[in-house]
């Protein structure tokens, strides 16, 4: 079966969660189950791009991404929307794998899907309360279950705050999976701000007060408090 694209590009450095700072390339899937207030590609879920989906076989993707990437890049971090609506995502892993690429994705922890157990960097990001979205926690609970006991790679959990609804959210979070390693994220509250540094100034103030919140709360004591690195480069431009 043929898998849904909106974007392949890069090669860029990762700017969010386990693998920050990676260098890697993105291949952007179109879809999600979820439809966060605060999403930073509703584009992959709100029919804007419906046109612009590309049904792309493995063999395809792969072709895009030296085509972009050349021999420049090891690393493929899968990206969405949610690429783990997509059953049939085990075959661009193989191929990946059988050029030695290592794999990454970030999925908010929904569904299941066996291929997970493959992916070299995987990505929970359940989403806190200025979401708008609830948490399946009998899901949650069976993914991690099964991710502990039998994948291959590493994987861990990252919520993005907003608020203190979000902090004591996440608090929830690390104290239901203590032995997951988990990664705080400042969210992005402007999405259409165009002056870039005016966005930086905002993200760096909230990153501050992010991190003093942390250091003062006796639950999160063995966290990582992370900027949207991203953001902080390029604003709120789109495809690097």
């Amino acid at each position: 079966m043929k898998i849904p694209v909106l974007e392949v590009f890069g090669p860029t450095i990762q700017g969010e969660g386990m693998v920050i700072g990676k260098k890697t390339m993105f291949v952007r899937t179109a879809g999600c189950d979820y439809s966060c207030s605060w999403c930073d590609s509703k584009f992959t879920w709100d029919g804007s791009e419906k046109n612009n989906i590309q049904l792309m076989a493995p063999e395809e993707i792969w072709d895009a991404l030296k085509e972009k990437g050349g021999d420049r890049f090891g690393h493929v971090t899968l990206s969405g929307g949610n690429p783990g609506l997509l059953a049939h995502l085990d075959g661009l892993i193989e191929l990946l794998h059988q050029a030695d690429i290592k794999v990454a994705l970030e999925t908010q922890g929904s569904r299941w899907q066996p291929w997970f157990r493959s992916i070299d960097e995987l990505t929970l990001s359940p989403k806190p309360p200025s979401s708008g979205m609830r948490t399946d926690y009998a899901k949650l609970d069976q993914i991690i279950d099964t991710l502990r006991q039998e994948q291959n790679g590493s994987f861990s959990l990252k919520v993005v705050i907003f608020d203190q609804d979000d902090l004591d959210y996440a608090i929830a979070i690390h104290q239901r999976y203590p032995d997951v390693e988990l990664f705080l994220q400042v969210g992005n509250n402007d999405l259409e701000i165009a002056d870039d540094k005016e966005l930086l100034d905002q993200m760096l103030r909230n990153y501050e007060k992010l991190i003093d919140k942390v250091m003062e709360s006796n639950e999160l004591k063995d966290v990582r408090v992370l900027p949207q690195l991203h953001t902080y480069l390029w604003g709120n431009k789109r495809g690097v």
